[in-house]
């Protein structure tokens, strides 16, 4: 498989996410129960990008978007992320939110605004991202799909 394809996440590589989302902070604790939600990029069977969207009534947390550090560079971030979006748009999602603590900027330039945490819909704010795993710091973005 070429490095540029997108493919559903293998449950037998749950383990090398949950260690690529260690290896850049990013949290690990519900990764089991949202492998199913994940997308990755191989490249000699080897896991160097993933990222998923957790589905929450019309709208969508982006979350864990990840790339290997050596893979870094290529647009695996901005692959994984515009396949997820469109995902999102096929299945009607008005909005997609996420948190984050160091990417402000690259989502900023996908598309994303910056909201108060006061603007996410109750269906986000229950997620174990927003409840629990990402902290009070991390800035909250969205970006409009549809206008309903």
């Amino acid at each position: 498989m070429s490095c540029a394809e997108i493919a559903q996440l293998r449950r037998a590589d749950l383990a090398r996410l949950e260690a690529l989302l260690r290896a850049n902070q990013l949290p690990v604790d519900d990764c089991a129960e949202q492998a199913h939600r994940f997308c990755a990029i191989y490249r000699d069977d080897q896991l160097i990008a993933a990222g998923a969207i957790e589905a929450a009534g019309q709208f969508g947390l982006l979350r864990s978007v990840v790339v290997r550090e050596d893979c870094r560079g290529m647009g695996l971030a901005r692959n994984i992320t515009a396949h997820l979006l469109q995902q999102a748009r096929e299945e009607g999602r008005l909005a997609i939110y996420l948190l984050t603590e160091t990417a402000e900027a690259y989502f900023a330039a996908l598309g994303f605004s910056l909201i108060p945490r006061s603007d996410v819909p109750p269906a986000l704010t229950r997620t174990r991202q927003f409840s629990s795993l990402c902290p009070d710091s991390a800035s909250c973005m969205c970006l409009q799909l549809r206008c309903d």
